[in-house]
């Protein structure tokens, strides 16, 4: 027990043990946390057709600017090799915690709008992160400086070890809070759509979800029964796994969104229209409909954050925009029409003698 919190009095010590073992078990965590850190960065840039975008930018500064120094920090602190210059490990240690925590809630929150649309709820999300930032983050900084710079360090380390335990719970708390929207939206998506395939994914959302959750918790965990050293160099771990199962995530949320669109053999029959549109209300274009006669799916998930998040996902020559399926639908639906449909769908007032008439079309006898 001895050697998981021989780190001494918080930050402000090294490692004092003399265990082989858990030497190589820090330097084991330290070295999983950059290879998840590099292999993330591998994925994000072979994967994104474009380089932009809130999610791609809070993935890329979380697995580089936060995993990778904030594992550095704590490796050459607690190794005593950088002791002549003790600023140096904790500003990379604080650099990179500052990175990977908030990182990390950007980036839930960077997708939060595929599956919420209450502005409200976005723009309360957004609060939260920014002043959990700034109360959380500033006090144990300034105490961490302290306590490894002090003359008199005993104060400092007292403080530090109170407010080390608020910050791991409001940081939790908040994650709790952004993940427990993805699992009430998904369950409630569950509820609405039949559909087996899509079915699939947000099981696979809400699990996802319920294991960063368990992961938080796991650390909580560990920062309150004192394991110091562990907590720490685990933490590193635990959020380069969150953050390659947020990535999965968005490839999952893609997925769904793409499942949304609208696909050719939906029109089977002429009665057969897609489920937003209002048979009794059909305009001129097949592609559109009026806008009480839309529905709209349990995703809540509109077409131009459907266009932008497979825009960012996808390669440029696997990309459809809206106008790419408008296009194809009203060729797929001329195309019915000609086959099948005794009803002409580009003009379905066309059997109508006032119509006629009133476009100078002579009427049928009889």
């Amino acid at each position: 027990m001895g050697d998981f919190t021989a780190a001494g009095n918080g930050i402000s010590g090294h490692y004092q043990g003399t265990s082989l073992g858990m030497k190589i078990t820090i330097a084991t965590l330290a070295g999983v946390t950059w290879y998840n850190a590099f292999e993330l960065m591998i994925l994000l840039f072979v994967t994104f057709a474009e380089y932009r975008g809130l999610y791609f930018w809070s993935l890329f500064i979380s697995s580089s600017v936060g995993l990778l120094p904030y594992s550095l920090g704590f490796l050459l602190k607690f190794f005593k090799i950088t002791d002549d210059i003790a600023w140096f490990p904790v500003t990379l240690l604080t650099i990179g915690w500052w990175s990977m925590v908030t990182g990390q809630s950007i980036v839930l929150y960077s997708r939060l709008h595929l599956v919420v649309s209450n502005q409200r709820v976005l723009r309360r999300v957004l609060i939260m992160i920014v002043v959990n930032a700034i109360i959380l983050h500033l006090p144990t900084t300034a105490l961490t400086y302290g306590t490894n710079m002090a003359n008199d360090t005993t104060l400092w380390t007292k403080a530090y070890n109170i407010m080390e335990k608020i910050q791991m719970t409001g940081f939790c708390i908040q994650e709790f809070i952004i993940s427990g929207l993805y699992i009430w939206e998904t369950v409630r998506m569950l509820r609405l759509d039949p559909d087996r395939i899509k079915r699939k994914i947000q099981y696979q959302l809400l699990i996802i979800n319920l294991i960063i959750i368990i992961l938080d918790l796991g650390l909580l965990v560990a920062e309150y029964l004192d394991f110091y050293i562990m907590e720490t160099m685990l933490k590193g771990v635990v959020y380069s796994i969150k953050l390659k199962l947020e990535f999965a995530v968005l490839g999952k949320l893609i997925h769904l969104v793409h499942n949304h669109a609208w696909k050719p053999e939906s029109f089977s029959a002429p009665h057969d229209l897609p489920d937003f549109v209002d048979a009794t209300r059909v305009t001129s274009d097949v592609t559109h409909a009026t806008h009480s006669a839309i529905q709209r799916g349990p995703s809540r998930m509109d077409a131009d954050d459907i266009s932008i998040a497979m825009f960012e996902h996808l390669p440029p020559d696997r990309i459809r925009t809206n106008s790419d399926l408008s296009n194809s639908w009203s060729n797929e639906g001329r195309a019915y029409h000609v086959d099948h449909l005794p009803i002409d769908f580009t003009d379905p007032f066309a059997h109508y003698p006032r119509y006629q008439s009133r476009r100078g079309i002579p009427e049928k006898p009889g």
